[in-house]
């Protein structure tokens, strides 16, 4: 249990942090705040509205800069069948990122010039919503 952290911080909020070798889990705990927001939906019950889209509408692509908890990002490239997925977005949906990742990620140093980020966040508006795609991929034999 030594790489296994246990958090009791104010206002009832519980952080269990488990180290790993080259990366962290965490799994946090805690009563729904006033103004609450992120990947994991807004928590007001509406779970239509806690989709990737419509997070990414009211937060953007990318944690901004001025909110990291560490001092920078780690660099990181698509994997092969992230670069073959991009391949079956449709070209609808592929124009719409176009147009919507460099907005989203404006407020990300060097974001909207790194062709990973872009592509990242191309993935994620042609498949972010999309709960089986790495089953898909999988069955393509990617």
């Amino acid at each position: 249990e030594r790489h296994i952290v246990h958090m009791e911080l104010p206002m009832g909020i519980r952080l269990t942090i488990l180290r790993w070798g080259n990366y962290l889990d965490f799994r946090l705990a805690m009563a729904p705040q006033g103004g609450m927001d992120g990947a994991c939906g807004n928590f007001n019950g509406d779970p239509t509205d806690d989709a990737t889209e419509a997070v990414f509408q009211r937060l953007g692509a990318r944690v901004p800069d001025s909110e990291l908890l560490f001092k920078g990002r780690a660099p990181f490239k698509l994997s092969e069948v992230e670069e073959k997925l991009l391949d079956l977005c449709s070209s609808t949906t592929m124009a719409r990122a176009r147009e919507e990742c460099p907005k989203q990620l404006a407020g990300v140093r060097d974001a909207p010039q790194d062709q990973n980020a872009l592509k990242s966040c191309y993935l994620d508006v042609c498949f972010g919503s999309n709960e089986h795609v790495l089953k898909m991929a999988t069955q393509m034999g990617w």
